[in-house]
């Protein structure tokens, strides 16, 4: 029986693109297309790129601040999380294709480039809080294609270990470890609205109004454009907060006398609070 023959997969995001087997040319890493495919029809990295702020003062930039926002995401996303790797995935076919621009028919960012990237320009006072609020675009972005009814909001304290002299390390007394103690902010699809970095010795609660209220104000926004009130979201929802301010801020540990509950029974790396803001609480 002869060889059955095939036209080539394509995908949406470039048309020129062909998915073939070829024996002399392999990537490990063509599961990036996936990935770029639905970035494309989000808009994720190009929104996320276009309110970054270019801090290079060269005449001779190789990249645009989009594809550099690639190369660093997908080469985490491929398990690549050393800024070392980037001199060899430049030359991989994949990273080329999904970084897109100049990457495409020459190399992507080599590992110098994507170094000053990350520890200059998105280290940034401005960039930093632009990314800060990022994941929340994303959301509004998804919820265009996926109507939302209600929100429910999951604050949760986590635990990230840290090895040597790195700024902002601290031990925690409840983790019992050198860390930082990042402060979450998820919706009920597991969505991660809004996060703050802190200090490891910083108490649960630290700061947990930057965290909530901003996401709050934002969805605020959409109900009030929303004419049909399809979305039911802080309408009335002053005593929701009031209520978690009464609870969350009196001490790290005691909430209005009793400890705090842990967000999974028998789990001791998280603490969590949740509170739905679809309607206020009730007595």
């Amino acid at each position: 029986m002869g060889d059955s023959h095939h036209d080539p997969l394509r995908v949406d995001f470039d048309r020129k693109i062909k998915l073939e087997f070829h024996g002399s040319t392999v990537t490990s890493d063509a599961g990036l297309l996936a990935y770029r495919e639905h970035d494309d029809a989000l808009e994720l990295t190009s929104t996320a790129a276009s309110g970054l702020q270019d801090t290079r003062t060269g005449q001779n930039t190789q990249h645009t601040l989009t594809a550099l926002l690639r190369q660093s995401i997908y080469s985490r996303l491929a398990g690549y999380e050393d800024v070392n790797d980037a001199d060899r995935l430049c030359l991989d076919p994949a990273m080329r294709i999904v970084v897109d621009g100049r990457a495409k028919n020459q190399t992507a960012a080599s590992a110098s480039e994507m170094a000053r990237f990350e520890r200059q320009t998105l280290s940034s006072k401005e960039n930093l809080k632009h990314l800060m609020g990022l994941s929340g675009r994303w959301i509004d972005q998804a919820h265009q294609h996926r109507r939302l009814t209600k929100l429910i909001l999951d604050m949760d304290s986590s635990v990230s270990e840290t090895y040597g002299q790195q700024q902002g390390s601290a031990y925690n007394g409840y983790f019992a470890c050198l860390c930082y103690h990042p402060l979450f902010l998820f919706n009920q699809f597991g969505d991660l609205e809004r996060v703050m970095l802190r200090r490891g010795n910083h108490p649960s609660a630290k700061f947990w109004r930057r965290v909530l209220l901003p996401v709050i104000e934002r969805y605020r926004d959409r109900d009030s454009a929303t004419a049909d009130g399809g979305v039911a979201v802080l309408s009335a929802q002053r005593s929701s907060v009031c209520a978690l301010r009464s609870s969350h801020c009196r001490s790290p540990t005691r909430s209005a006398g009793k400890p705090i509950q842990d967000s999974t029974a028998g789990s001791s790396r998280s603490r969590s609070k949740t509170t739905s803001v679809g309607e206020p609480s009730r007595k």
